[in-house]
């Protein structure tokens, strides 16, 4: 019995740390070609019936039949610096925007503050400028104002500037 439950303890153990074994990243290039499904030390956040998922060589964020529902990509948790932040971000029409959040607590959205105000999605590259404090992941939150709304996200590219 004692084996047993020895067992099942370093079982759950190791499903534990699953996510623990992701570092702290000083830089993130991704262009997400090689995703089936959203990387386990990314996190995708979406809310009512929309939908968050890695496809087509991109993440793409769509509404379904629930607009303005809160719909975030997470990345692993980043170093304190500053930041260059450019991403490919483009949307089927309508009116959408992408806001950059400094998140402490990825199962927290009281711990999700606002670092770069929403820009209104349109299909040009985008780029921000961002400055940590502390070690924090990063929220890509995207608004949706219709049904049936999807924006693509590809070719993230997070640097340190010099």
């Amino acid at each position: 019995m004692k084996r047993v439950v020895l067992t099942g303890l370093i079982t759950m153990g190791g499903f534990l740390t699953t996510k623990a074994q992701c570092k702290t990243e000083s830089t993130i290039i991704e262009n997400f070609d090689t995703w089936k499904d959203i990387n386990k030390c990314w996190t995708a956040q979406a809310g009512g019936k929309t939908m968050l998922y890695a496809s087509d060589k991109k993440i793409i964020f769509y509404s379904m039949n629930s607009p303005r529902e809160n719909m975030y990509l997470v990345t692993p948790k980043i170093k304190e610096g500053n930041y260059s932040l450019t991403l490919d971000v483009s949307d089927n029409g309508g009116e959408t925007t992408l806001e950059i959040f400094s998140v402490g607590n990825t199962s927290d959205q009281k711990s999700y503050v606002s670092i770069a105000k929403p820009s209104k999605i349109t299909g040009d590259k985008k780029t921000f400028n961002i400055s940590i404090k502390k070690e924090t992941h990063l929220g890509l939150k995207v608004l949706l104002n219709g049904i049936h709304q999807a924006v693509y996200l590809d070719n993230f590219s997070l640097t340190a500037k010099k």
